[in-house]
């Protein structure tokens, strides 16, 4: 059974254990999904570094999947920046409609994912012709559009609403 409880929480009976709950909108202003990404892509990030380590150390497995370790070290590096601009975003607790939260995330990810793939596939390092190639960026200008106006239009907002007056209770 769930009962409220303080805090905006709840809880509930899983077996042995009581497991709480949060209120998502009164605890993160909406902005749930932001906490769900930056978490996801930091432990992506940490899964790359370790890939890192391994092909440094000339794991085969891991050398047959990566082909460029300076790409691979580019999208490690761009998920840890895009966790911390997302948290950061996050942690100003200022609402965002769904059409800018979600943008966010998935150009966070879409837009390391970029140096990823090159990193995988060579060939997208170099201007070539070719379906795969052709695929490569319009993903990347797909990306970079999502990735802008997630971003921006969370900055604009967050902006204005410093200039906000507080309401008094």
């Amino acid at each position: 059974m769930i009962e409220a409880l303080p805090e905006s929480r709840q809880s509930y009976k899983s077996g042995s254990k009581e497991v709480i709950r949060m209120n998502h909108d009164a605890k993160h202003a909406g902005n749930i999904v932001l906490l769900r990404g930056g978490t996801l892509w930091l432990i992506v990030a940490l899964i790359l570094a370790w890939c890192l380590v391994t092909m440094k150390l000339g794991v085969p497995l891991i050398n047959s999947i990566f082909q460029d370790f300076d790409r691979l070290l580019q999208a490690h590096i761009d998920f840890l920046l895009m966790t911390a601009l997302i948290l950061g975003i996050y942690a100003a607790k200022v609402p965002l409609q769904w059409h800018v939260r979600w943008p966010i995330v998935i150009g966070a990810f879409t837009n390391s994912s970029l140096f990823l793939l090159m990193s995988i596939f060579p060939i997208l390092n170099t201007p070539s012709q070719g379906l795969f190639p052709d695929a490569f960026r319009l993903f990347t200008m797909v990306s970079i559009t999502i990735t802008t106006y997630g971003f921006g239009m969370a900055s604009i907002i967050i902006f204005r609403s410093t200039f906000e007056k507080p309401s008094s209770a």
